[in-house]
């Protein structure tokens, strides 16, 4: 690092550099983002409003239900779970499960309604990078396009991911706002002179009470700045020492997935985390853009909860995001009661 810095070419900047999403100041305005220069610079786009078409009518669910395969829990499948759960406890003896006597095996319907809706949004920041002479894709190279114009690659459905994208045509450079374009800064350490005091001796060249000199600095009473490494100034950590950035406006897209589960009542005492876990049949499954609330299952809880599921995504997810897929898989599951 240079050492020749003198006081007019230094910039006393002791703190650090502010987050790269900030908004950067004093920026012309880009015709298709002049909002971005108002308030906390970050926007959530709202997605185009599309009109959901469904050309076929939802199926009989009732056909379904009637027409699946009821799955037969005998005594010996049963002490098979029971002893399965018993060796995956460290601490659980076997014999109670084997000596138990299993004198009757009562079975109850469950159903489980679930909902997923796989949305995707998008919001548009300020940012910047150290400008290193490259090409710079501003204004006029045309207009920038809205957020929801530009095509972005979409991930398989139902498997969130979050993707970063410059905005083509919004890039514009300017001057460090860090160090006002000198890609350095005078060390806030030493101040620039690129000594500091000794902290053995407290600068007093010698200990307290001891003739020979301080033997950490020579009897200077001075030691080199660890902060700048005695350089007395330090490369600009915005700008990377580039004097330069360029600024351009980042879109953000993130897709997320939504779930709504929902488990018909139940009158055994057992633990509903438990029965979430359970694996069961599966009536149907119904994937589309849009997918309809059950209306015919012969569980009304069923149905309301499907209205209730497709009412809360579609609410919480309109203002803010766009629905790409939904897909909806009652099932029925049956929970087994040893006595």
């Amino acid at each position: 690092m240079d050492r020749d810095l003198s006081e007019d070419d230094s910039v006393d900047l002791s703190f650090e550099a502010e987050s790269p999403l900030a908004p950067p100041e004093l920026l012309e305005r880009l015709p298709s983002y002049d909002w971005l220069l108002h308030g906390g610079g970050q926007q959530i786009f709202f997605p185009p409003s599309e009109a959901s078409v469904r050309t076929q009518e939802p199926p009989s669910w009732s056909s379904f239900l009637e027409h699946s395969r009821v799955p037969v829990v005998t005594e010996e499948v049963a002490r098979e779970a029971l002893l399965s759960f018993v060796n995956s406890k460290c601490c659980y003896g076997s014999a109670a499960a084997d000596d138990l006597i299993i004198r009757e095996l009562r079975q109850q319907p469950l159903c489980r309604y679930r909902l997923e809706t796989f949305s995707e949004s998008r919001i548009s920041e300020w940012t910047f990078q150290p400008f290193t002479n490259h090409s710079v894709d501003g204004p006029q190279r045309g207009t920038s396009p809205r957020l929801w114009d530009i095509k972005v690659q979409i991930p398989p459905m139902f498997q969130e991911d979050t993707k970063k994208f410059q905005v083509p045509h919004s890039s514009l450079v300017k001057e460090c706002h860090k160090c006002h374009g000198h890609g350095r800064y005078k060390c806030s350490g030493c101040h620039g002179s690129g000594m500091v005091r000794c902290p053995t001796c407290s600068g007093a060249k010698r200990k307290a009470r001891q003739p020979q000199r301080c033997q950490m600095c020579s009897g200077s009473g001075r030691r080199r700045c660890s902060t700048c490494s005695g350089g007395g100034n330090k490369t600009c950590a915005t700008c990377k020492g580039q004097r330069r950035l360029v600024h351009f406006i980042q879109l953000v897209v993130m897709w997320r997935n939504s779930v709504f589960e929902f488990l018909s009542q139940y009158q055994r005492h057992c633990p509903r985390e438990l029965l979430a876990k359970a694996k069961g049949e599966n009536l149907f499954r119904d994937e589309n853009s849009a997918v309809y609330p059950i209306v015919d299952f012969p569980l009304r809880e069923i149905s309301l909860a499907s209205q209730r599921g497709i009412t809360e995504h579609s609410a919480s997810l309109a203002s803010c995001a766009r629905i790409l897929q939904q897909m909806l898989s009652p099932s029925r599951d049956l929970f087994h009661h040893s006595l």
